[in-house]
């Protein structure tokens, strides 16, 4: 391999007594990503950003909990065999599917309390969660997760031995803030009627992890020869499409007021 990107030396670094891990440290930016992005595009639709914040109050823990909650599911040989092994989310062990599934429903609630329309809240946050998702995976770098099979291309990533053999990769993050910048243009053109931007993402993202979930070789449970992962995302993938057509396709309703 003529060039790589190196793997990191360590995955945090110590401040006084405490060592702060670089997987939290990536997703307190990520949570803070989205609440700025989400504030300005949901203020743009002239709603209140103090929603959003009392929406990141209640989603963000309830993310953690599903992203847990998903990966003890579907990944329990990984989980540190102590007591605490079920709360050890600072070792990794976050499930992607999870966490948005919970973290969305306990957000649309408090939604939903406000007045506050769905459809168009899930619009404005779609693409703020593709670049969330994408400053996670920093930390899933650090970690030394995540990675797919041998290349000589030159943006692979070296993976100590420890963890995997050298010479694998990772795109998601590349492609969830290629298609951010995507469905914020596409948002613009006031066509997609919400929240079918959000059925997109889950389209979108979905489709792509069909494809991730081909190269990677980290561990991972398997059904009929396939990762599980691989099964969900197809389901996400058609459930996506389908409502982004059953959304573009019913009658046209006045949203409610933006609270």
């Amino acid at each position: 391999m003529l060039a790589s990107i190196p793997s990191p030396s360590t995955n945090g670094f110590h401040l006084g007594p405490l060592f702060i891990h670089a997987y939290g440290l990536a997703y307190v930016a990520a949570v803070t990503a989205a609440v700025i992005i989400t504030a300005r595009r949901w203020e743009n639709r002239g709603g209140d950003r103090e929603l959003v914040y009392e929406v990141a109050l209640w989603g963000f823990p309830a993310g953690l909990i599903g992203g847990r909650i998903y990966f003890l599911i579907t990944s329990w040989n990984e989980v540190p065999k102590h007591w605490w092994g079920p709360f050890a989310i600072w070792k990794g062990g976050l499930g992607i599917w999870g966490g948005i599934t919970l973290g969305v429903i306990v957000g649309l609630w408090r939604v939903h309390r406000h007045g506050a329309s769905l459809a168009r809240f899930m619009d404005a946050g779609a693409p703020a969660l593709l670049v969330a998702q994408a400053i996670g995976r920093i930390g899933n770098y650090f970690n030394q997760e995540l990675f797919g099979g041998p290349t000589s291309l030159p943006w692979g990533l070296q993976i100590d031995p420890a963890h995997r053999p050298a010479g694998y990769l990772l795109y998601e993050m590349i492609f969830n803030l290629l298609f951010a910048a995507f469905l914020c243009w596409l948002g613009r053109r006031e066509r997609i009627r919400p929240p079918g931007l959000f059925a997109l993402y889950v389209a979108g993202y979905s489709g792509f992890r069909i494809w991730e979930e081909t190269m990677r070789i980290d561990p991972s449970h398997y059904l009929f020869g396939l990762r599980i992962n691989l099964y969900v995302a197809s389901l996400l993938t058609l459930i996506g499409l389908v409502a982004f057509a059953w959304t573009q396709r019913r009658p046209v309703r006045p949203p409610p007021a933006a609270v």
